[in-house]
């Protein structure tokens, strides 16, 4: 295969965004022969924008049409692993939207479907190719920074109006997005904080539904974490704060680095801090230290770099960025963190109870209010506000 044709699942924003990736030409080796969606409004602006792609209203439709090699899929939340394992079980590759589902037991179907098809299956984890995140992966799972302390990640610059919430049917609603800000904004940072510090044991929080919005699931989490060697963590996160924060704070036995306004601040101790703890022979003694800023002028390639590198796994084999498969561990913090705040704010171990998640999820689905605001047009264009100079 010398050319990968792509078919786009849902034409909402990010589908649009995709799809004019696509359409301009800047993914070599990829080119758009198809798009889908089941409004008629979407297909006929597809038409005029995009008149090299065969338009369907079923997905299953154009994945048995024999115009595509691959699909990018960008529905709502809900229907992620459907569409995705639909293309895989037909021997199609397949690229996922975050996050890869709502529950952690559907996305799993779906990794094993993956498996089974041989064929190349990722997500759309696109802060993974900031550089400085790339960094700070590198420092802790080398061993750079010691054993974990403490990590703590204030990202609350997510900031919503009202409005925004009111311009989708599906939006803020437990039917049609399963889950709030943990669900639809915060996936790339829960991913990013597991990706560098590694998987917790056990997941507490507290997120509030309608804290600052009307809508019907969470718009402000906190969550606290344990991990195997004692280490603590926290994630505090919101739609609701202006102006927010970001700033991610991670802390070893070796050193600290903090993530804040487009750079990262490296704190590296010459001596271990507990070597100087336990052979000091001062009460309060000072650990010599060097500190080292870094930048980068190294571009984050972001959603247009993740197609490449999906395009190259396909047609060279390149190691995945952001393997499908890694999408579970992201939806594990968010669904424990959710199932604690349904059962008392308890302690939950992971692995969770994942028969325990979805019933719970399908009560509050079944009382969901799917609101008919009006769809915002989609603009077509990457957002640049998943950068760390936010």
């Amino acid at each position: 295969m010398s050319e990968i044709r792509v078919g786009v699942i849902g034409i909402g924003n990010m589908g649009t965004a995709h799809t004019a990736c696509l359409h301009e030409g800047r993914i070599d080796g990829m080119r758009l022969t198809a798009v889908c969606d089941l409004r008629a409004e979407r297909l006929e602006e597809c038409a005029r924008r995009f008149p090299e792609a065969e338009r369907f209203e079923d997905y299953r439709a154009m994945i048995r049409s024999g115009l595509v090699d691959a699909v990018i899929v960008a529905v709502p939340h809900p229907l992620h692993s459907d569409a995705a394992m639909a293309a895989l079980d037909a021997g199609l590759h397949a690229l996922t939207e975050k996050p890869i589902d709502v529950r952690v037991s559907k996305a799993r179907q779906l990794c094993d479907a993956a498996k089974r098809s041989g064929k190349v299956f990722a997500i759309m984890l696109n802060q993974r190719t900031n550089p400085l995140f790339r960094r700070a992966r590198e420092i802790v799972q080398s061993g750079q920074l010691g054993a974990l302390k403490r990590t703590v990640w204030i990202i609350t610059n997510w900031y919503r109006t009202q409005f925004y919430y009111d311009s989708g049917s599906w939006r803020a609603t437990w039917a049609g997005e399963g889950g709030g800000v943990l669900l639809n904004q915060a996936p790339h940072n829960l991913d990013l904080w597991q990706w560098i510090c590694g998987m917790p044991e056990e997941v507490t929080a507290f997120c509030d539904v309608a804290k600052y919005h009307r809508i019907e699931v969470e718009d402000d989490a906190t969550i606290f974490t344990r991990y195997a060697n004692g280490a603590t963590g926290a994630f505090m996160t919101s739609t609701g704060e202006y102006p927010g924060t970001n700033r991610l704070e991670i802390s070893g036995e070796k050193g600290k680095l903090v993530l804040e306004n487009g750079a990262m601040k490296w704190w590296k101790l010459r001596i271990p801090e507990p070597q100087v703890r336990f052979e000091s022979k001062e009460s309060f003694d000072a650990i010599d230290m060097d500190v080292e800023e870094i930048t980068s002028d190294e571009p984050e390639t972001a959603h247009a770099g993740i197609l490449q590198n999906f395009a190259n796994a396909i047609l060279h084999g390149e190691a995945l960025i952001s393997p499908g498969e890694d999408g579970l561990s992201e939806l594990t913090l968010s669904n424990a963190a959710y199932l604690s705040q349904w059962t008392g704010n308890r302690p939950i171990r992971l692995p969770m109870d994942e028969a325990a998640f979805d019933r719970e999820l399908a009560a509050r689905a079944e009382k969901s209010a799917f609101h008919d605001g009006g769809e915002a047009h989609p603009d077509g264009k990457y957002s640049v506000r998943w950068q760390v100079k936010w």
